[in-house]
């Protein structure tokens, strides 16, 4: 059976409290999540300036000795949008394809597996119209997000345009203004926020946006997918916030680290744990 056949032959699910007006919102982190892009980020010698191609995976090894010690102690992380580390997680300013979908491009042309830890989560967000949020540490305009998603519908990846609720990408200044106030429980303004900090904005943002387009309902139900431990540490805070101020919701964060599936859900005075398969993982 071809995946169209089973795309046809698969029935909609509804939601998990459906029957008493209450919504599942599905919130992704995407590199290393849902899907695995081989964009390239650079380091630059601090005596040269030359600069030097690394992965994501060891950048973010070695995030807190680059400089410093280590294989990267004479390289340096430069925050230039157009000419600096990150470039192919910004959007170009000249015309041309984004960056962003040149790399989903190749992906889909490689044979390697691409789909991530939250593929199948995502797939069946998207596939149940679910309400969507995408909170991503990439830069790019929400609208050549929106564009790379469509390219997985127009392949054959996914089914349909997902259900979106929010989308935060989060090193876009656009974005980063819009989540700029002082984060909860922090005293006076914050001159930069970190990528974790900034997430932990968006998925109250992003919650505070449900209850505004559909409506408060004590059945609505939360979650969040991540890799990155440092994200989900501010996401779980995040969800603590949250609970504390809809205690009759459900909120959720899942750790997909090292393609690992845990499950986190927030009670008042306690969080409990659960160890998920990928399917599983879908019912939240």
């Amino acid at each position: 059976m071809t995946q169209l056949d089973l795309i046809k032959n698969r029935e909609r699910e509804r939601d998990r409290n459906y029957d008493k007006g209450g919504r599942s919102f599905y919130f992704f982190d995407l590199d290393d999540n849902v899907f695995f892009l081989s964009t390239p980020v650079y380091l630059f010698h601090k005596q040269t300036k030359a600069e030097l191609n690394v992965s994501a995976l060891d950048l973010a090894r070695y995030s807190d000795s680059i400089g410093k010690s280590g294989p990267y102690q004479d390289y340096h992380v430069d925050f230039c949008d157009i000419n600096g580390t990150y470039r192919r997680c910004r959007d170009r300013t000249e015309a041309g394809v984004q960056p962003f979908l040149e790399d989903l491009k190749q992906a889909f042309e490689d044979s390697k597996e691409w789909k991530g830890p939250s593929w199948n989560c995502f797939y069946h967000a998207a596939f149940n119209q679910r309400p969507i949020s995408l909170i991503t540490a990439r830069g790019h305009h929400p609208e050549t997000i929106k564009a790379g998603i469509s390219m997985m519908v127009e392949h054959g990846h996914l089914p349909e345009i997902p259900n979106y609720l929010s989308i935060y990408p989060v090193s876009h200044p656009e974005t980063q203004r819009l989540l700029s106030s002082p984060i909860v429980d922090r005293a006076g303004p914050v001159p930069r926020l970190s990528i974790a900090e900034l997430k932990l904005k968006a998925v109250i943002e992003s919650v505070e946006t449900a209850m505004q387009v559909y409506g408060y309902n004590p059945h609505h139900r939360f979650g969040m997918s991540d890799d990155d431990p440092k994200n989900l540490e501010l996401i779980l805070q995040a969800m603590l916030i949250l609970k504390n101020k809809y205690p009759e919701n459900s909120f959720f964060v899942i750790h997909t680290k090292d393609a690992n599936y845990v499950k986190e859900e927030v009670f008042l005075d306690h969080i409990e744990t659960h160890k998920l398969s990928h399917l599983q993982a879908t019912l939240f």
